[in-house]
């Protein structure tokens, strides 16, 4: 019997000939076809990647928080990687999920930007701002392109902004599927499981984050990125933080490290440090 896959189905050559290649172009062997001559494969397993981007509603704008570091598997491998960038005049956009997809999404950004000004210049009859709506429509519909060409790019997004027409804060997610929705705060990676329980006590609808202050804002995120840095085994303690309000514009700060830490909790846990029997 012939185990070779490929000649799984066919009929005997002894009783109808020798089966023609030829016909569908196909490999005549297994190990031909796993050569990769004849088809090419997209990226299936990111290598070097980012971890959590966290965000949330106030009452006149947004913060969002991502950690300066990006992991080569397990190893903490580059850092000074910063995962928050600044779109136009009131947009931050966050990311998490591979280093070399967000690198190539920060090039279509930064055109995306450049075309917008061109078109738009202090000289121009009808100047329209890009606003966080126009960014993350964009970047919707390109994950969602990209997936549906079974080449996704393998990131999750977090736009984040004040609409400078209505003042309106805005906040929006968008992951490698193109699957995407509104919340007063949301998280990427690990956060989703660890940060965002600590946010949705601070505003759990869009009318609590209306009430919300931004220094409540500041500390909810400053205390989940202390979570973090303790959970989360890819995360990092230096971290960027961003500010975007409809008063004072984008306030970034790309140097903000995790304080009054304590690990006097690690004792009690088993398998931490040295055991008595």
């Amino acid at each position: 019997m012939n185990h070779d896959p490929y000649s799984w189905g066919r009929p005997s050559d002894a009783m109808y000939g020798q089966y023609n290649n030829a016909i569908a172009n196909a490999p005549n062997t297994l190990e031909h076809h796993s050569s990769g001559s004849n088809f090419n494969e997209n990226t299936t397993r990111p290598i070097v990647t980012g971890t959590s981007v966290i965000a949330i509603k106030y009452k006149t704008g947004v913060v969002i928080a991502a950690d300066n570091l990006a992991s080569y598997g397990s190893l903490l491998r580059f850092q000074g990687i910063e995962r928050l960038h600044k779109v136009g005049k009131t947009t931050v956009v966050g990311i998490s999920g591979d280093v070399s997809d967000m690198q190539h999404l920060l090039t279509i950004l930064d055109q995306l930007e450049m075309e917008n000004n061109y078109d738009n210049d202090e000289y121009s009859d009808n100047v329209d701002e890009l606003q966080p709506s126009y960014i993350f429509e964009y970047l919707a519909n390109l994950m969602y392109h990209r997936r549906s060409k079974m080449n996704p790019l393998w990131n999750a997004l977090i736009v984040s902004g004040v609409d400078s027409k209505t003042g309106k804060p805005f906040l929006e997610y968008v992951n490698l599927l193109g699957v995407k929705y509104a919340s007063p705060s949301i998280a990427t990676g690990f956060g989703s499981h660890l940060a965002i329980p600590l946010l949705r006590k601070l505003a759990d609808s869009e009318e609590e984050a209306a009430e919300l202050t931004l220094e409540q804002a500041k500390k909810g995120i400053k205390d989940s990125m202390k979570v973090l840095f303790y959970r989360d085994t890819r995360s990092s303690k230096n971290y960027s933080l961003a500010v975007i309000d409809k008063d004072t514009g984008i306030a970034y700060d790309n140097n903000v490290d995790v304080e009054d830490m304590s690990w006097k909790f690690a004792k009690d846990i088993t398998g931490y440090g040295t055991q008595r029997v």
